[in-house]
């Protein structure tokens, strides 16, 4: 372009200002404040909602005790070690974490995947969550985001079923008190569980049976009256009050001289250990560098960032309601959370859903309600690690269990079935995978069956073909879809030759998308329709798409129409042929 053409100031100007607006998005500072979100809900912070995440924190609190130390024990790490993966996050969450219900720490499912590292050794454990960390901040720093949406609903599902049975089935080693491995997979578990069904031990089974039904009949009651208040924290706090029970039991008989439960044991209290993740550890005398260690996590590691992703995300999308979920914001707030706990001996944490879904409930007003959370379960482990000591493990098996009911559902299966009957199949197959060969392996078995389910349906698009009379000539009408692709074109032809009309309208109303080898494939079929006689009028086509069909095969032009007149067109172009024809 000539320098003294007019529109260049204005092209440098718009250059400029795009620039400008590029920079101010990234250095401006309520894009820093939105990336640290404590500084937006803090000014204007105040005692009613001090009082209000007081409650809701102490409340989860006391569930997120229990739980961590079964989460723990299911991953086969100390019991200390879930407090700490519930203390830390917290506190990294109260200043990055933009979404006020969530609430972070060890959850069953990582718990799960973690198991068969933590069995080499527990230095596993802490590497995953700086990794894990790692992996998501880095998602998050690229807003990669959107990787996720490539991850169906039925892979969601089937996944978080297979993980709930999973879980289930490795504490029916401690609900029973049985002898052998609990297994790294449903299959496995059921298998030792029959294998060693002859070492049940009475009272464990006792009371682990009774403790289900305890929670279940607390979980199903319904508050009313004026006690409402006080029921509703008896309900919510359920697990905790389950676990203060049955200790004072299993206290009061050990001070007898009868020890009938098997007990969590002693708990190493204070603070942890601070410092970098281990880098190298020793698996049977041998020495693991960190490219040992790596090459041991494999490509199977993944599935731990991606899984505490997904689960975080969508915990913050059901109680978001109508508020959008900035994903961005809380894949960096999550990398931060197991970044930072990972210099602080815990395992990879994200969102758990029965805490959030007690979060929630207890009416939590800001993110400092995971303050209250972490705060109260660092008391829990600095100064009555001692009371741990007599929790029955077969307490907290029912803990693990009655939590795992609300994952499991069955229920979209009858969904699938009458919407597409396909992802019935991608479902079943995420499920039966992860239950019989390992969760992360059904993850990538459902997203590969969608990959060639998705591939499949757009190799075979829907053309739909009906006759139609336009003024007194009867023809066939064919409907093209929005998109035509590569994989397609033979489709495609072998659909428009199932034609018999002597008029064919290639209607093109809804396409915006076709490649060259379908276009292609399209003109083979129009030149072998006129061979025979027949007539082929492409109508509504864009002008771009013209232009690919007439730069292919010039003996195109002509053919195309658009408008709603078509039958003066047909007339036209049959006094035409008439015309060269004389």
């Amino acid at each position: 372009m000539d320098s003294d053409d007019p529109r260049t100031p204005l092209l440098g100007h718009e250059r400029q200002s795009r620039v400008g607006r590029v920079a101010r998005k990234l250095c401006g500072l309520e894009s820093w404040r939105r990336r640290v979100p404590i500084t937006i809900w803090l000014p204007t912070y105040n005692l009613h909602c001090l009082g209000r995440d007081a409650i809701a924190g102490i409340t989860v609190g006391l569930t997120s005790i229990p739980q961590g130390i079964a989460y723990a024990m299911v991953a086969g790490l100390p019991p200390q070690v879930g407090l700490y993966s519930s203390i830390f996050p917290g506190f990294v969450y109260v200043f990055l974490g933009s979404c006020k219900d969530v609430t972070v720490g060890p959850t069953a499912i990582l718990a799960a995947l973690l198991a068969k590292y933590v069995a080499m050794s527990p230095d596993f454990a802490y590497l995953a969550a700086f990794l894990s960390g790692c992996v998501i901040m880095l998602l998050g720093l690229l807003q990669l985001g959107f990787l996720l949406d490539f991850i169906s609903k039925p892979v969601i599902s089937g996944f978080t079923t297979a993980a709930a049975l999973q879980i289930s089935a490795s504490q029916l080693k401690s609900l029973f008190r049985i002898t052998g491995s609990s297994g790294n997979t449903f299959i496995q578990a059921l298998i030792n569980f029959f294998t060693n069904i002859k070492t049940v031990h009475l009272w464990d089974s006792v009371l682990g049976i009774a403790s289900i039904i305890f929670l279940l009949l607390l979980k199903r009651v319904k508050v009313r009256g004026h006690l409402s208040g006080v029921c509703q924290y008896v309900v919510r706090g359920r697990n905790a009050l389950l676990v203060f029970i049955t200790s004072l039991l299993a206290y009061f008989l050990y001070k007898g001289g009868i020890t009938p439960f098997a007990l969590t044991g002693k708990i190493e209290g204070g603070l942890p250990t601070f410092g970098p993740p281990p880098f190298s550890t020793v698996v049977n005398n041998q020495t693991l560098g960190f490219s040992d260690m790596l090459q041991t996590f494999g490509f199977e590691g993944l599935a731990m960032p991606l899984v505490a992703i997904l689960e975080s995300i969508a915990i913050a999308k059901a109680f978001a309601g109508s508020k959008a979920v900035d994903g961005t914001q809380e894949m960096l707030a999550l990398g931060a959370c197991n970044m930072v706990s990972s210099f602080a001996q815990s395992m990879p944490a994200t969102g758990s859903f029965t805490r959030t879904a007690l979060n929630h409930a207890s009416g939590v007003m800001t993110p400092a309600g995971a303050f209250f959370k972490a705060s109260l379960v660092l008391v829990a482990v600095t100064l009555m690690s001692e009371a741990f000591f007599f929790i029955p493990r077969a307490a907290l098996a029912a803990v693990i269990m009655v939590a795992m009911l609300s994952i499991i559902d069955f229920s979209i299966l009858t969904t699938l079935w009458r919407n597409n009957k396909s992802e019935v199949f991608v479902w079943a197959l995420t499920l039966c995978v992860g239950a019989a060969v390992g969760l992360e392996y059904g993850i990538a078995a459902g997203v590969g069956a969608d990959v060639v389910r998705t591939l499949a349906h757009a190799s075979r698009p829907h053309i739909h073909l009906q006759p139609c009379k336009v003024g007194t000539a009867v023809c066939s009408r064919a409907v093209l879809p929005a998109r035509l692709q590569y994989m397609c074109g033979t489709r495609t032809a072998r659909r428009l030759r199932t034609q018999t009309s002597h008029l064919l309208l290639l209607d093109a109303k809804h396409l915006r998308h076709i490649d060259i080898g379908v276009a292609e494939d399209i003109i083979t079929v129009i030149l072998e329709l006129e061979k025979e006689g027949r007539r082929v009028v492409m109508w509504n086509f864009e002008a771009k798409h013209q232009q690919l069909f007439e730069q292919i095969n010039p003996d195109m032009k002509g053919k195309f129409f658009n408008g709603i007149a078509i039958e003066q067109f047909l007339s036209e172009g049959i006094t035409r042929r008439t015309s060269v024809n004389f």
